[in-house]
C-alpha cells in the first residue's frame, strides 16, 4: 500500500486471523550490482595493495599524485585523461605532471598507449601496481 493511501475495511485484519492473498505481485528486489562487480572490486583492491605495499615508497609526491588520479580514472584497463586535468586533481603544475608520467613510465608503473595532444583528444594509459625497473 503507498504511503498516503486510506486503508480499506478489506485490508483490516483481526489478531489471530490469517492475511489474505494480496492483490498485486511480490515485488523482487533485483541487485543493483551482480558478482561481476564484487570481482572487479576485490581486484581493485589488489592493484591497490602491491602499489602500496611494493611501489609507493619510492615515488616523490607528484609522482605518487599522478599514479593515484590515472589509477581512480582506470575504466577496463586503461585511463583517458589528459595531462592538464591529472595536473589540476593532483595539485601540480601541468609540466610537473608530465615529469611525473615521464618517470613512472620508466619505472614501468604507467605504459602511455596514446599520446594525445591540441586537435588529438587526452592521452590514454595503462596502470600497473609492481614497478618493472628497481630504483635505489
Amino acid at each position: 500500500m503507498k504511503r498516503g493511501a486510506m486503508m480499506s475495511e478489506s485490508r483490516i485484519i483481526p489478531a489471530g486471523d490469517v492475511l489474505p492473498p494480496m492483490d498485486d505481485e511480490p515485488r523482487t528486489a533485483k541487485p543493483k550490482h551482480g558478482k561481476g562487480d564484487k570481482r572487479r572490486t576485490r581486484d581493485r583492491f589488489v592493484v591497490l595493495n602491491s602499489f602500496v605495499d611494493c611501489s609507493m615508497a619510492n615515488l616523490t609526491r607528484s609522482e605518487l599524485a599522478v599514479w593515484l588520479v590515472l589509477y581512480r580514472d582506470e575504466r577496463k584497463g586503461t585511463a583517458c585523461t589528459s595531462a592538464a586535468y591529472i595536473a589540476k586533481r593532483a595539485g601540480t603544475s601541468p609540466r610537473r605532471t608530465l615529469d611525473a608520467i615521464g618517470k613512472l613510465c620508466k619505472r614501468g608503473l604507467v605504459k602511455r598507449i596514446y599520446r594525445g595532444g591540441l586537435n588529438r583528444g587526452a592521452s590514454t594509459y595503462r596502470i600497473f601496481p609492481l614497478a618493472s625497473v628497481t630504483d635505489k
